[in-house]
């Protein structure tokens, strides 16, 4: 596993004028030295981290030695949310005062800091893509490709009211990871996945195969996360373009020298196609370097972590370029 490294950020200033006086950031780097090759920021998902490659890794299957982002080419960074606890006890009680725009920033920071001002390509998925857009937003010159996965620019109605009720079973349940997490996986999934998966199986007389698998699945977060990280979590996929309008995203498509690579999910119930569908065709009239692919799968929202060649088939139009180049040095 890639050593965990780790800034330290004082005096930090968020959207809403209160001053935090310190913050953790702690990163991963994959691949070559930093100063060596191009860089390639990837934002991790609701519950993931910066250990994206490797063994263990949350993405390994697209990012690794001889992959897709190949780390024989691409020096790759993943900074871990502050408060999400991967890499320190670092809790974020007043987690109500933060916005996806607050971590764009102290991102930005930590690249500043370690001596990187420009990226060849930028990643996220879901509320990673949430923040993807944000550093966009923040630095729309710094850019070479935007590449925000299964997210919006900004948080739909529908995304606002599934925070909202994740947030109240986080607040009031006896059991509040356990509950939570039940709820959402019913959003990063599809109907048409479970019926497919469990196929009305059941383990005994009285459960369902698909229950026994959303009690495991609210098990084994509640033993890996921490309650404070997830209520912080969830309050950040509800904050995703707070601070920006429709005036805003026209600047920034003015102004950007990015190309902007959507890719979203037919069956996603979380940030619903739809709704980047419709984004996508105000954006490509304005923007002539706007392009969205749609991965068509029965897995819901989760097809990200799930469709890895359909997922390869997208990515590689952008990191191909840099492969061909250095096959002809």
């Amino acid at each position: 596993m890639a050593d965990i490294h780790k800034i330290d950020v004082f005096n930090f200033k968020l959207e809403t004028e209160k001053i935090v006086p310190y913050l953790p950031l702690s990163y991963q780097v994959f691949g070559p030295p930093l100063g060596i090759a191009p860089v390639v920021v990837i934002n991790h998902a609701l519950t993931g981290n910066s250990n994206i490659s490797g063994e263990k890794g949350w993405w390994k299957s697209i990012v690794d030695y001889n992959k897709v982002i190949d780390l024989n080419l691409f020096t790759v960074i993943v900074f871990n949310i502050p408060g999400n606890g991967y890499a320190d006890s670092f809790q974020i009680q007043n987690y109500q005062d933060f916005s996806t725009r607050d971590i764009a920033k102290v991102f930005w920071e930590g690249l500043d800091t370690i001596g990187v001002h420009e990226i060849f390509a930028l990643l996220g998925g879901s509320l990673g893509g949430g923040i993807a857009w944000e550093m966009a937003f923040l630095r729309p010159k710094a850019i070479q490709n935007l590449i925000p996965i299964a997210a919006h620019w900004k948080a739909d109605d529908w995304l606002i009211a599934n925070v909202h009720v994740q947030s109240e079973l986080l607040l009031h349940s006896e059991y509040p990871l356990e509950i939570a997490r039940k709820h959402a996986m019913l959003l990063y999934r599809s109907p048409e996945s479970l019926v497919y998966k469990f196929q009305n199986e059941k383990e005994d007389d009285s459960k369902y195969a698909v229950q026994s698998w959303l009690d495991y699945h609210g098990q084994a977060l509640a033993e890996r996360f921490s309650l404070s990280a997830y209520k912080l979590m969830n309050h950040l996929l509800g904050t995703i373009g707070k601070t920006s309008n429709e005036r805003d995203l026209q600047n920034f498509l003015d102004t950007t020298s990015a190309v902007i690579n959507q890719i979203s999910i037919s069956t996603d119930y979380l940030f619903v196609a739809t709704e980047t569908k419709k984004w996508h065709a105000w954006m490509e009239k304005r923007n002539s370097k706007v392009f969205l692919n749609e991965l068509d799968s029965i897995h819901g929202h989760d097809a990200f972590l799930i469709e890895y060649e359909i997922l390869k088939a997208f990515l590689e139009p952008v990191f191909d370029k840099v492969k061909l180049t250095a096959s002809l040095d």
